[in-house]
């Protein structure tokens, strides 16, 4: 196998442990691959982007979730699938699930072949403005959101050509079953396993009593247009602001051409991972009375 790295080069903690895996890398004679960009930052040698996904078998990303959404973003727009592994110095960590003090075990595992690989739903927008079209795909979310203003901004929905809503809100939310435990979650989402194929539909502070989320199903096909003058922007992975205007359709789906391959470690289920990351069953009113 031949394993690569992408690093958040703006934390010191993620560049502090790239160097010591590059360094324990090089006693085991292993090369881990470095992407021009991280090599530049870490000193090393690297590879252009597009030998860099030619190349590695696997790669680890270190940092965040952020960090994990960047690198499948970049892999995506190679057009390659090369499974990855994420090393949390972030947050929650819901997609980076490697620990600092595990990571080399967990990369010797990964070496060895001692884990699975799933692969992970993405989103496919296709943006129409008059005659011209543009093409993006998200792992977690599509997030259609007012401007700077104090005011709602108002979204006709359709789901296979046929009305089905028009919302007035903050916001709405398109999220995949990975984005379930992200953004829309916040909105009062559910949470949906990875292996379950669908769409979250979830409005943001929407004015009205009746308005909840609701989950689609794979091959709908959902349509979002403004129709206000309000500044309405359109962001991916919550990555890009881009302008959108009244009258501008965002058509959505579940993308049956591009994936995202996640390494899963055999420790590490999903079902735990919630358990750990949402302190599912933690008492704090019996652990302060145990301290006590």
């Amino acid at each position: 196998m031949v394993p690569g790295m992408m690093v958040n080069l703006a934390k010191p903690k993620a560049m502090e442990l790239a160097r010591r895996l590059l360094d324990w890398g090089e006693e085991l004679g292993v090369q881990i691959r470095l992407p021009q960009r991280e090599a530049h930052a870490l000193g090393c040698q690297g590879d252009d982007l597009q030998t860099w996904c030619r190349t590695v078998d696997a790669a680890i990303v270190i940092g965040g979730d952020g960090t994990f959404l960047r690198a499948a973003r970049r892999i995506l727009d190679q057009g390659k699938d090369i499974p990855l592994f994420g090393i949390n110095v972030g947050h929650l960590g819901f997609l980076a699930t490697g620990t600092v003090e595990g990571a080399q075990s967990e990369l010797t595992q990964i070496l060895e072949g001692r884990y699975t690989v799933q692969k992970r739903h993405t989103l496919e927008c296709r943006y129409i403005r008059g005659e011209e079209q543009k093409q993006y795909y998200a792992l977690n979310d599509f997030v259609l959101y007012k401007g700077t203003q104090a005011k709602l901004i108002s979204v006709a929905v359709e789901v296979h050509g046929r009305p089905m809503c028009v919302f007035r809100a903050d916001g709405l939310i398109v999220a995949t079953p990975t984005g379930s435990t992200a953004y829309a979650l916040s909105a009062g989402g559910p949470i949906v396993p990875p292996h379950v194929p669908c769409m979250v539909l979830a409005p943001i502070c929407a004015h009205t009593l009746y308005s909840r989320p609701i989950i689609l199903a794979p091959h709908d096909q959902l349509s979002m247009r403004p129709r206000c003058e309000a500044q309405t922007f359109f962001s991916v992975d919550g990555q890009d602001g881009i302008g959108v205007s009244e009258g501008d359709s965002l058509q959505v789906s579940l993308s049956e051409r591009r994936w995202v391959s996640v390494i899963t470690l055999p420790q590490q289920g999903y079902f735990e991972l919630l358990h750990r990351k949402l302190m599912w069953g933690f008492d704090p009113v019996g652990e302060m009375s145990d301290d006590a």
